[in-house]
């Protein structure tokens, strides 16, 4: 029997005052809300505010009661005019940054950050923070871009699939998301193609003669059956429509999220070790460049 879906039932969001991490808040409340799952809204303390306080209580002692924190402040008054909102708690954790969401993120069933934080470069489509801990997360992490668009209510959840190499998580993980949205799922494997001997990203590929295309188009399409053949039977209220893609899986990936909802990739191959800060190309590039949010799930190592 097929696990289903996100294990844990809060979703976690981080925040910091920036547009990016708004842009993040308010996609975790849409999934919160379809999902019927708790919010927890995550504010990391400043390093010069954490050292101001540790200073504070050394000298006056720690207050009864923290002043309310300026950011998470800011997130709840984004949310006030917001209509059916889900439950939502607010937090404000000190120590780094990176360590504390994926502890924090660690206890929900996703993390959910935006794709440059505060002070981040302008020329930068993705923060060195939203990297880290999408490298490292135990849980699944969606990367929202602040320039995305909402979208459509009959946008699919993407998941791009490798029928050998995508994980079990991965697969749930994109199921699970189209289930709790009501959305159906796009399942994209790409393979290399004589009209796009080079990938948009990653390294080269060699070309697929036309003539060995249909054998190799209907290879894939079975390969894709049996491998999606186990959650079609559990999640029976997920439409899903299955995508052969003539070229590099990143480019074909990129290109079809410009009308997806939310792209789910693997985090990397299988064959890299647990601990390794590596983050496959595919996963990387699309990162960078993908149109709609990206959810990046690890696997079991």
């Amino acid at each position: 029997m097929i696990a289903k879906g996100m294990s844990g039932g809060e979703i976690v969001v981080a925040v910091d005052g920036s547009q990016h991490s708004l842009k993040a808040l308010d996609w975790a409340v849409d999934a919160a809300r379809s999902g019927g799952r708790q919010l927890v809204v995550v504010h990391v303390l400043s390093d010069e505010t954490q050292m101001w306080r540790a200073r504070r209580d050394a000298v006056l002692g720690t207050p009864e009661h923290e002043p309310p924190d300026p950011v998470t402040e800011h997130a709840r008054s984004h949310l006030y005019e917001r209509e059916d909102l889900p439950e939502i708690r607010y937090e404000s954790k000190e120590g780094e940054l990176e360590g504390v969401l994926q502890e924090r993120g660690a206890r929900g069933a996703m993390l959910v950050v935006g794709s440059r934080g505060r002070g981040g470069f302008a020329s930068l489509l993705l923060g060195s923070t939203s990297r880290l801990v999408a490298t490292k997360a135990a849980v699944p992490v969606v990367v929202v871009r602040h320039t995305a668009e909402d979208a459509a209510a009959d946008a699919p959840v993407l998941l791009g699939l490798n029928p050998t190499e995508t994980a079990d998580e991965v697969i749930a993980f994109a199921f699970g998301c189209a289930e709790e949205q009501g959305r159906p799922l796009v399942a994209l494997t790409a393979f290399p193609s004589p009209a796009a001997p080079l990938p948009m990203f990653g390294t080269p590929m060699a070309g697929v003669p036309e003539d060995d295309a249909a054998p190799l188009t209907r290879e894939i399409e079975r390969a894709q059956q049996e491998r999606l053949a186990p959650y079609t039977g559990s999640f029976t209220a997920v439409r899903v429509q299955s995508e052969i893609g003539a070229g590099d899986s990143a480019g074909q990936l990129v290109a079809r999220s410009e009308t997806a909802s939310l792209l789910v990739v693997g985090r990397h191959r299988r064959r890299v070790k647990a601990d390794s800060l590596m983050m496959g190309s595919v996963t990387n590039a699309v990162l960078h460049h993908a149109h709609c949010p990206v959810a990046v799930v690890p696997g079991l190592e």
